[in-house]
Parts: structure tokens; C-alpha cells; sequence
């Protein structure tokens, strides 16, 4: 894909951003103190418990529908593997919930492929323009290392991932292992950590937090190697 698409690059409105979230951690401030802190926490509390029953109440077989299908549309992806963890494990049982939120996850990340590759390449290709993402331009051999690097880089959401892995028309096969390989791994710690806070076990809660954070150093290490790799390729 030639990188003539792409719009000429601006600079991000730091100083804006930046006055605009101080803006709004000011309100939040304003509000939470004129609600009062206890108020408001037990409000959070009430509310995220009857979110938890209203998932509960729907069964796994919508939840993990959901957790297959919203994700397509930009829905993120860790909010449902903590929460299967923290609600259905008693019902399910951990391993069986690592099962089915992994095939719901590997059925998003087929559904985001194909949509971009067969039937959204136009308008995609636009979107991720505006977006500020540069089309991958990959041949089959480099698809490997393209696809752990897009994977374990912190920035692009994991449908926009999906979406230009799709766009660059990697090979189906090795796509959907190494997503499965590199996004179960940060997965199934999430799942870990919902199941160990619905437990109420502070020392499983650090465990799987700590966990988390092997993982995302480890893929930090991943990503330099890859990039160093590919410099001295390019060199």
C-alpha cells in the first residue's frame, strides 16, 4: 500500500490535551467533593455490583457471544476477560472459562480479518488514515515478525490490530496462532485477576498482577528485539 494515502503528518496538540484533561480532572474533583468521596464510592460499588448481576443474570452463552462479536466494533477486549473470570467462575469453573474466552476471542479475531481483507478494505483503509496508522506493506516472509510486533506494541486498540493485520492480507493461518499466542497470554492473566478478586484472595490478586506485568515487560523486551532486528535488516 503506497504511503501516498496518508495525510500529512501534524503534530499532536500536546498543550491542548494536556489543559483539556486538567480540565476535566478538575470537574471530576468539583463533582466528587460536592457528592462527597464516601457517596460516591458506595454509588460506584452499588453500581458495579448490578452490572455484575445483570452479566450473571444473562448466562455465559450471551456474555461470551458478546465478548465474540462487540469487540469487532471497538469494544475492549479486557473488561470481558476480567469479568468472565469474576463472574462465572463459580458457575464454570476457571478452566472452562479460559477455554470459551479464548475461542470467543479467537472468533473476533477471524471476524475482524476477514471483514478487513474481503469487505471493508475501502472504507477501512480510509479510517486508519484518519486515524493516523500507516498501512502495513509486508511480503509473506516478513508476516511473522509484522504480526508479533503489531501485537505486542503498545498504542493501536486490539480491533484496530485485527483491522490492519486484515488490510495487510498476512497469511490466515499464522495470524490467528500468533494473535492467539501473544493476546492469551495477557488474556488469560485478566481472567486470573477477576477470578481471584471474586474470590476475595489478596495474595492470588498480587499473583496475577504480577503476572500481568511479566507480561507486559516481556513483550516490551519482544518488541525492541523485533525493532533492533529490523533495523539492522534494513541497515
Amino acid at each position: 500500500m503506497s504511503t501516498e494515502m496518508l495525510p500529512p503528518k501534524k503534530k499532536l496538540p500536546i498543550a491542548k490535551l494536556a489543559i483539556g484533561a486538567l480540565v476535566l480532572a478538575v470537574i471530576a474533583a468539583v463533582v466528587l467533593y460536592w457528592v462527597g468521596w464516601e457517596t460516591a464510592w458506595t454509588e460506584s460499588k452499588r453500581l458495579f455490583n448490578v452490572a455484575l448481576e445483570l452479566i450473571a443474570a444473562a448466562g455465559p452463552v450471551v456474555f461470551y457471544l458478546a465478548m465474540a462479536i462487540l469487540p469487532v466494533f471497538g469494544a475492549p477486549m479486557g473488561p470481558f476477560a476480567v469479568m468472565s473470570g469474576l463472574v462465572f467462575r463459580e458457575q464454570l469453573g476457571l478452566p472452562l472459562v479460559l477455554v470459551l474466552g479464548l475461542a470467543a476471542m479467537a472468533v473476533n479475531i477471524t471476524i475482524a480479518y476477514w471483514l478487513a481483507r474481503r469487505w471493508l478494505r475501502p472504507p477501512l483503509t480510509r479510517l486508519v488514515t484518519r486515524w493516523g496508522y500507516r498501512l502495513p506493506e509486508v511480503e509473506r516472509g516478513d508476516a511473522t515478525n509484522l504480526i508479533i510486533l503489531l501485537r505486542v506494541t503498545p498504542g493501536p486498540p486490539f480491533f484496530v490490530q485485527n483491522y490492519l493485520l486484515g488490510l495487510a492480507e498476512v497469511p490466515f493461518g499464522r495470524y490467528l496462532v500468533l494473535s492467539c499466542a501473544t493476546q492469551g497470554l495477557l488474556f488469560s492473566g485478566l481472567v486470573v485477576f477477576g477470578d481471584a478478586l471474586s474470590q476475595g484472595k489478596g495474595k492470588m490478586v498480587m499473583l496475577a498482577a504480577g503476572a500481568l506485568v511479566a507480561v507486559m515487560v516481556g513483550t516490551h523486551f519482544v518488541r525492541k528485539h523485533l525493532a533492533k532486528k529490523k533495523n539492522a535488516a534494513a541497515g
